[in-house]
């Protein structure tokens, strides 16, 4: 099967937008719910927490996973890839999200610079300026920290008013750093689903990015590239979603994350 992992729920936007134009495949989600947020805690808890949600997609049965989750990409994935994966799965893979997106923003932007929206691990990992400066030197990035946005969105909280004045004031942040910013890049999954209020709030010709279908057509690109994995994958068109925490919250929201009613089974991780 092909895994998705991520702290919550953000990463069924990105499920969604494969599972477009991959139909065929298998797929397990698992979300860690019960510990989200990630982007307020240190580099080494979430390394522990995204290797414990990428080993059990591995025990049942995750062929290749992908990290839809900016945090866990920003902070886990280079020592998953080297270390983690070298040692105990040598045959598998995990993928990320933040470098496929790198790869493709300067397609977006005119005034060459943007501006990214993202947890505070995302942020001060320095992961999003340094990848897209390797593809595109000459764009300037700005980023800003949303601590907030998370909490809210997963608390089922998006029609409140909280929520309105927390992205009017981060996007304020954001452009004091310069008002050149024609891009804007959603740079946690969680954010997808309230891109139309972030829109609300922004000049008309700015662009915002989610990540959706940037990873979609990506990953259809990689299993292109590798056979060697793409022949391992089961294409029954299965679809398993997990999560740690079991409250009717979750099994709302999961349904307004993925875009259609599913069945969501709660597991536990970790020691």
């Amino acid at each position: 099967m092909i895994g998705f992992f991520d702290s919550g729920l953000g990463g069924l936007t990105i499920l969604k937008e494969v599972v477009k134009i991959l139909p065929e495949y298998s797929y397990i989600y698992l979300g860690d719910n019960a510990r989200t947020p990630y982007g307020s805690r240190s580099q080494e808890i979430i390394y522990k927490f995204t290797v414990e949600g990428v080993e059990e997609l591995f025990r049942r049965d995750a062929e290749l996973v992908v990290l839809a989750c900016n945090t866990s990409s920003s902070a886990a994935l280079r020592k998953i890839q080297r270390e983690f994966l070298q040692k105990h799965y040598s045959e598998k893979r995990v993928l990320g999200i933040i470098i496929p997106t790198a790869e493709e923003i300067g397609r977006f932007t005119n005034t060459r610079e943007i501006g990214v929206l993202a947890t505070e691990a995302t942020v001060n990992s320095l992961t999003y300026q340094k990848e897209i400066n390797k593809f595109f030197p000459e764009i300037k990035v700005y980023q800003q920290a949303c601590p907030l946005l998370v909490p809210i969105i997963e608390a089922g909280e998006i029609e409140q008013k909280n929520l309105d004045l927390a992205i009017e004031k981060y996007l304020n942040q954001l452009f004091s750093k310069s008002r050149k910013i024609d891009t804007i890049i959603l740079g946690c999954t969680h954010y997808a689903i309230i891109e139309d209020k972030i829109k609300k709030y922004l000049s008309l010709g700015i662009k915002v990015i989610s990540q959706g279908p940037i990873i979609a057509e990506k990953l259809r690109n990689y299993l292109a590239r590798h056979p060697e994995i793409e022949n391992k994958l089961s294409k029954t068109g299965k679809r398993i979603f997990l999560t740690t925490e079991d409250s009717e919250r979750v099994k709302n929201l999961s349904q307004i994350f993925y875009g259609e009613q599913i069945a969501i089974t709660i597991i536990n991780i970790g020691p």
